[in-house]
């Protein structure tokens, strides 16, 4: 399930393209050292109490997993402001040292390859950080909800799993065989985590613990806790359970408003696959801060309006014929969740195909003119300010541009197969070929190279490594027009779509300056809402 394929060239290329300093810190975050590498992590059982009081978490975590490499210490995360309390392992407490967020763990005897089902209970506690502006900023969100209740939730993507938890904070390995999240929250709250209700336990101390199965692998990140007064509302379609939690009072105002999730459903299962997560069910969890796509359990918080946080963002106004956050959020079900990113400076492969799936999604609905208009919409939100693909191996992300220009390279990459019945065969086999698995950037472009028979290695390195994107040059004198395309890569090839007298033309442009015969030079004009391209005459 773990395979470790990395592009040299477009590491290369990332460190290359950015002047920033990274330490030491970064490096036991986000690298890959054999002290994370030799252990195979295959089951989390958490199991904690938190007080919404002290705000404290205090609990443990058995972590399963298997040797794959000879060792005698590996790495697990916390961070450096929780507690320790103790490390069992075959029932005697494990030394350990800690460096900034990682706990180091030496075991009196190696642990020898291939053995599996090893098992060590970490006992820690501590008060997490409190998100200053959830989910941009990682951390934990204390409120109260109108009944004055407590409402709790966490939101950790790129700040890491290990603010709350004891765990291996790396997108690279998930848990094989799932997890068991048990919350026990002051009499009267619930707690509501990924996956299936097990049931509830009143501890008879003033709490009582709601457990959650994980039957699926899932990111670290997604591991979530949601606190309060929820109540259930539950639904059923084509054999796919649909629950939501709501605060109580808007019981009435949910029912109505997802019903927008069937649809969704239709829309999405058609063109990307069955849901990633059947065993697990799906779930809409009602949140205080705007949404995450928290697996299984996705995190919405936009207050049961169309668009995002109840506005258009595209400048389109179709932006408003639905809710952004339920349809982003579950889209990443399939693009985040169930096909993961090894390392976050590949942070693309999740938003990307997640930004594009909104389009999708109205396309289903509204058809394909509706769609094109949202995603030229979104063109204007795209920065250009770095690359799209971060620094590896030190918790990097790259710009937010690979939301909104990770949009355009799909849209930009279909209108070049311009055969839509194979598009979405290519869409559909990329989703059930990757599914649950973990992937880098180099595996999408073979893939996506070999499904189209083309090379399309020089594009993706335009569009994703470097900030200009490709300019068509060209000028026009009487009956004769002379083109190319303009970029930072060599041999960069991609079709020219130009208009002659109202007749379609497709060219193959390169980097190289190319003549076309045209009938009347006044009359010739280009495709560029299809495609993500600049125009300069010259």
């Amino acid at each position: 399930m773990k395979k470790d394929f990395f592009s040299f060239a477009f590491l290369l290329v990332s460190i290359i393209s950015s002047a920033q300093e990274f330490t030491r810190k970064d490096s036991l975050q986000g690298g890959f050292s054999f002290e994370r590498t030799s252990f195979d992590v295959q089951r989390y059982d958490l199991n904690i109490a938190i007080n919404p009081e002290e705000r404290t978490i205090v609990g443990y975590n058995d972590i399963t997993f298997k040797i794959v490499k000879n060792t005698s210490k590996i790495q697990i995360d916390l961070f450096e402001n929780m507690q320790v309390d103790s490390i069992i392992f075959e029932g005697k407490k494990v030394k350990y040292e800690r460096e900034f967020n990682a706990v180091f763990l030496n075991f009196e005897k190696q642990l020898t390859s291939g053995t599996s089902d090893k098992k060590l209970r970490f006992y820690y506690s501590g008060k997490p950080l409190v998100a200053k502006n959830a989910p941009w900023d990682g951390g934990f969100v204390f409120k109260k909800d109108n009944n004055n209740q407590h409402w709790i939730g966490v939101a950790v993507q790129g700040t890491g799993a290990s603010l709350w938890y004891p765990v291996k904070d790396s997108q690279s390995d998930e848990p094989d065989f799932g997890a068991s999240i048990k919350v026990a929250v002051p009499n009267g709250l619930m707690n509501v985590s990924n996956g299936r209700f097990l049931g509830s336990e009143d501890l008879k101390n003033g709490y009582t613990r709601w457990d959650w199965e994980v039957k699926n692998p899932i990111n670290t990140y997604n591991i979530t806790v949601n606190i309060g007064d929820y109540v259930q509302i539950h639904d059923n379609h084509d054999d796919l359970d649909l629950d939501y939690y709501v605060l109580r009072i808007n019981e009435e105002k949910a029912k109505k408003h997802f019903e927008e999730v069937k649809p969704m459903m239709d829309c999405f299962q058609s063109k990307f696959g069955k849901y990633p997560f059947v065993e697990d069910g799906y779930k809409l969890v009602e949140t205080s801060y705007l949404g995450m796509e928290h697996q299984s359990a996705v995190s919405y918080g936009n207050k049961y309006r169309k668009g995002y946080a109840g506005r258009d963002n595209t400048g389109t106004e179709i932006g408003l014929l639905f809710d952004y956050i339920t349809i982003h959020e579950t889209g990443h079900e399939w693009f985040g969740n169930s096909i993961t990113s090894k390392d976050i400076a590949d942070m693309w492969i999740h938003e990307a195909f997640t930004t594009y799936s909104e389009s999708v999604f109205v396309e289903c609905l509204y058809g394909y003119e509706k769609a094109q208009i949202y995603l030229n919409g979104q063109k204007l939100s795209v920065a250009n300010d770095r690359p799209v693909i971060g620094q590896y191996l030190v918790n990097n992300e790259g710009s937010t541009d690979m939301y909104y220009k990770g949009a355009q390279i799909l849209n930009t990459l279909r209108h070049i197969v311009n055969d839509d019945e194979k598009w979405w065969k290519m869409i559909l086999k990329y989703s059930e070929t990757y599914r649950h698995k973990i992937i880098d950037t180099q595996i999408v472009i073979s893939f996506f190279n070999a499904e189209t028979k083309m090379n399309l290695t020089p594009i993706f390195d335009q569009y994703l490594n470097y900030t200009t994107i490709p300019v068509l040059e060209y000028k026009i004198e009487k009956n004769k027009m002379e083109y190319r395309w303009k970029t930072a890569v060599a041999d960069f090839k991609m079709p020219i779509v130009l208009f002659d007298s109202g007749k379609e033309i497709r060219l193959n442009g390169t980097n190289d300056w190319q003549s076309y015969k045209v009938k009347k030079g006044e009359e010739v004009s280009f495709e560029n809402k299809k495609f993500f391209i600049r125009l300069i005459k010259v």
